[in-house]
């Protein structure tokens, strides 16, 4: 085998290069985890030698290997390995396997886990009555899938010191009877009341946790992801050593970068901190961390996202809250124009169209303070846009991050969403395609465990603003969701390729087949782009690469 000779060829495919200057090909030539050569089956052959590996495509489409631009990989595995809800969708069956989990680790003196959804109970509020009864015995903490809320045992509580005389915190709502005692729901800050009496997962955990992580993402052809909390915060999964350890071992094989937490309460003395774990992460061969992470507000279901207007009550009449901002207006624009300073990327949680507004206006006031650069700035989740935001993105270069999955009537949106939020703002929601048709920049990422990392269920509602078939959340709800803001295909798949390359500062050596990138590839089932929209949320992946190294599938596929 010569030195000239590619270890792999895909050949007979239908290549979607995400490349303008060549946007399809029929085979990819790879070669010391390189992508040697893009083009037709002959551009290829010269490259084929006694030992290079050949698979025939058979009209299957291959892609750049996709990323996440916003997920939390490390708790998501974690919470597999616990008591997992994620996978259903019933109040019955979330009581079942809480109490087989019980049954099957008798030792465990608590039951952690999650992944519960808020439509299975009334007003998104589950008791502690419910866990005391299958599992009196027990400590229990578990974690809604959006991790804005925590259903939690009488015995926790008791731990935690939490009853009818604990304060609400600034950013959290303990919900009570009308007594005032807990009921066993905790909403936003109030989550940590009980979390800082868990017992704390340990190094083997987290690593574990993120390996189970990355090799269920590989199924999914993810080969490179944003963990939106890393070091302190919540979830409280420091994975921030974890990661070092795993690429320092050389098991870390996706491209990682960690968004540093930023602590409320804490000011501009974290800053210190937050530099020396950049710094430390500087050697690594997949891990960096070069953003810092800013949660602005909450979610619309427990109206905890900050909204201009209150929301509306049961009855449609505007009610007594609209939402919480974590940092304040003037506070964000100074931590913001410090971290932006010393060249981080802000990401930003920001949900209603108060947080997204002010998003906006403290990354105004850093770029007029210093100037352009490239630091990238984005704003994840984006569910409540104000039309006169719209063009403010583009203008102000924060990347959109949206998480196109949730953008379908859903019974989340339509029982605890809608109602609340009224018909003018409800049409506000996800503007994907507005933001588009203004010049913003968009990338996708998925906030997995809210909701699944399955990049072709979130291509299929960002294309058709419908469920995705056989969706688990799914209320057989066929409309389309304010269809006016679909994207295209093409957009979508850039979105998850290049737009989260450009995101994670990895667009020149990933994000497109091109001569020269790393081989990071997905292989799909079939055509994508021949394939019915409706069907494009049943395309699966067959093989995925990662440097050239095939990290899920088999050849042979």
């Amino acid at each position: 085998m010569s030195a000239a000779d590619a270890d792999l060829v895909l050949v007979n495919g239908a290549v979607h290069t995400v490349d303008p200057s060549a946007p399809r090909a029929s085979a990819v030539a790879i070669r010391g985890g390189l992508i040697a050569a893009v083009g037709s089956d002959d551009d290829v052959s010269d490259l084929r030698g006694p030992r290079t590996e050949t698979v025939d495509l058979r009209g299957r489409t291959v892609l750049p290997g996709f990323q996440d631009a916003h997920a939390h990989p490390s708790g998501a595995g974690l919470e597999r390995a616990r008591c997992d809800l994620s996978h259903l969708h019933d109040r019955d069956a979330y009581l079942a396997q809480i109490s087989r989990y019980a049954a099957e680790h008798p030792d465990a003196a608590w039951i952690l886990g999650g992944g519960w959804a808020m439509d299975v109970f009334p007003s998104g509020i589950p008791t502690k009555e419910d866990l005391d009864r299958v599992v009196p015995d027990r400590l229990v903490f578990l974690p809604s899938r959006d991790h804005h809320s925590a259903w939690v045992s009488s015995r926790a509580l008791e731990l935690a010191g939490i009853d009818a005389r604990t304060p609400d915190p600034v950013d959290g709502r303990i919900e009570r009877d009308a007594a005032g005692e807990p009921i066993g729901a905790l909403q936003e800050g109030a989550i940590e009341l009980v979390r800082r009496v868990c017992p704390p997962d340990t190094a083997a955990e987290v690593a574990a946790g993120i390996l189970e992580a990355q090799r269920y993402l590989h199924g999914l052809g993810v080969t490179a992801w944003q963990e939106a909390i890393v070091g302190a915060g919540p979830p409280r999964v420091d994975c921030y050593d974890a990661y070092l350890a795993l690429d320092a071992s050389g098991q870390l094989t996706a491209k990682v970068v960690g968004a540093l937490w930023w602590e409320r309460g804490t000011g501009e003395g974290q800053l210190d901190s937050l530099l020396s774990l950049r710094e430390r992460a500087a050697g690594c061969a997949r891990f960096t961390t070069s953003t810092v992470k800013f949660m602005q507000d909450g979610v619309c279901e427990n109206f905890t996202a900050a909204m201009l207007e209150p929301y509306l009550d049961g009855e449609g009449h505007p009610g007594h809250t609209s939402g919480k901002s974590f940092f304040g207006a003037e506070e964000l624009k100074r931590y913001v124009t410090l971290v932006d300073a010393h060249g981080f990327q802000a990401h930003f949680h920001a949900i209603g169209d108060r947080a997204v507004r002010e998003v906006l206006d403290a990354v105004e006031v850093a770029r007029l303070e210093n100037g352009p650069n490239d630091n990238r700035h984005c704003a994840a989740h984006i569910q409540v846009v104000h039309p006169d935001d719209l063009a403010r993105f583009a203008r102000n270069g924060l990347v959109a991050n949206g998480q196109p999955l949730w953008a379908c009537n859903e019974p989340q949106m339509v029982e605890l969403t809608l109602p609340f939020l009224g018909p003018e703002r409800s049409s506000w929601q996800y503007p994907f395609g507005s933001l588009v048709r203004s010049g913003a920049r968009l990338c996708f990422g998925s906030d997995w465990p809210v909701s699944t990392p399955d990049v072709m269920a979130q291509i299929h509602v960002a294309l058709n603003r419908t469920e995705p078939p056989g969706h688990l959340y799914g209320g057989g709800h066929d409309e389309p969701f304010l269809p006016t803001e679909r994207v295209d295909l093409e957009t979508a798949v850039a979105a998850f390729t290049m737009g989260s390359a450009y995101v994670n500062h990895l667009e020149g050596e990933t994000g497109s087949i091109t001569a020269g990138k790393c081989a990071d590839l997905a292989v799909l089932d079939r055509d994508l782009f021949a394939s019915p929209a409706d069907e494009i949320g049943t395309i699966r992946v067959d093989m995925t690469f990662a440097d050239g190294l095939m990290v899920h599938g088999a050849s042979s596929a």
